[in-house]
This record gives structure tokens, C-alpha cells and sequence, in this order.
């Protein structure tokens, strides 16, 4: 009878650690083969003035130029917008692979304007579904442009943030390094390092 418990336990076990480590290869797999990728910039103000509708400073009414220049005089230009991320989750079942939806648990973030770091934070609770087509995550973005680029003058700034959100903006001044952390069935996993998320192409973890 102690030899049956035995042997039992012994082949419970194999078999619990095969399906362990089947659990422990398929969420890296599926971990390593989300991508991102910059989207667009929507949005944006500065000191309470938009700027989609402008793409260079003569531009801006009277009344909007009027405010924008009182408060870099003040030493501030504060500005919000919304940053589009795409992911795209490929385990869409072809090519032999397992159809599965990607959960973003959390995704801690930095975000670097011409190569400067500017602002942190963190999202989470996002859903990537596996039909091999892009999911946006939208961002929203606070920071005070006057904070980290003063020494450039106020021209300089401006033509940032139109670069970033005015009529013809683009995110190629923009750089995201992000770390997320997926849930997988045997828990969260978190990426090893950061990714460093552009707009010129889908990049993953390796």
C-alpha cells in the first residue's frame, strides 16, 4: 500500500511539474510576442489653448498667443495631451500558436521628449486581445514644458509642442520606455527590462 501512495505521488508530481513548466514556456512565449509602438498625440494644450488646429506660431489668435506668452513669462507652460500607444498581440492562433488575450496588469512608463526625460507614471488593467490587430492605450500626459526645456527659449518650446500636437504633429520626437507586467496563468510576470517604445516600428520583448 506505501509503495501505491508512492508511486501515486510521484506521477502527481510529473505530471503537475510538466504542466508547470508548459505554463512557465507558454506565457514567456506569449510575453515576448506583445509589441508596441507609438501612435499619435491627441489633444494637446498648453496653458489652456489647443493646438490642433495650428502648425506654426503666427497661427494662434491674438487672445491664445497672448496667453501662452504670459505664462512662459511666469516660468511655466503647462501642458496636456494624450499619447496613443498601440500593442499588438499576435497569438492570434496561426502559425501555431495558441489564440490568447494579453492582460496588462501594469504598465510602468517614462517618457522622453527629444532624448530628455521628462515625466513617470503608471497604467494597468488593459486588455490586448489575440485577433493580430492593434489595440490603442491611451496615455494622458501632464508636464510643464517650461520645466524642461527653459534654456530654449520660448520660441523653441512652442514649436515642440506643435511639433508634438499641432495640425501636422508626429510622435518622432517621442520616445516611451516602458516595463510591463502581464498576467499569465501561473501569475504576473514582469518583463526583464524596458521597452523601448517608438513610432517607426512594433517592438517587443526579447
Amino acid at each position: 500500500m506505501a509503495i501505491k501512495k508512492g508511486l501515486l505521488y510521484f506521477l502527481t508530481t510529473i505530471v503537475l511539474l510538466n504542466l508547470s513548466c508548459s505554463g512557465v514556456y507558454d506565457a514567456i512565449v506569449n510575453l515576448q510576442r506583445l509589441q508596441f509602438k507609438l501612435d499619435k498625440v491627441t489633444g494637446l494644450n498648453a496653458a489652456g489653448v489647443g493646438f490642433s488646429y495650428a502648425s506654426k506660431l503666427s497661427d494662434f489668435s491674438v487672445i491664445d498667443a497672448a496667453k501662452l506668452l504670459a505664462a512662459f513669462s511666469e516660468g511655466r507652460l503647462p501642458v496636456q495631451f494624450t499619447l496613443n500607444v498601440l500593442a499588438k498581440n499576435p497569438n492570434d492562433g496561426t502559425g501555431g500558436t495558441k489564440q490568447t488575450s494579453a492582460v496588462i496588469k501594469n504598465l510602468d512608463w517614462r517618457l522622453f521628449l527629444d532624448n530628455k526625460e521628462t515625466v513617470n507614471g503608471k497604467i494597468g488593467g488593459i486588455t490586448v486581445p489575440g485577433i493580430g490587430q492593434a489595440t490603442n492605450i491611451p496615455i494622458n500626459i501632464s508636464l510643464d514644458l517650461f520645466q524642461f526645456f527653459r534654456d530654449q527659449g520660448y520660441e523653441s518650446i512652442i514649436n515642440l509642442a506643435l511639433a508634438l500636437g499641432g495640425r501636422y504633429g508626429t510622435v518622432a520626437r517621442v520616445t516611451l520606455k516602458a516595463t510591463p507586467t502581464i498576467e499569465t496563468a501561473i501569475g504576473p510576470i514582469t518583463y526583464p527590462g524596458e521597452i523601448e517604445i517608438i513610432d517607426r516600428e512594433f517592438r517587443g520583448g526579447n
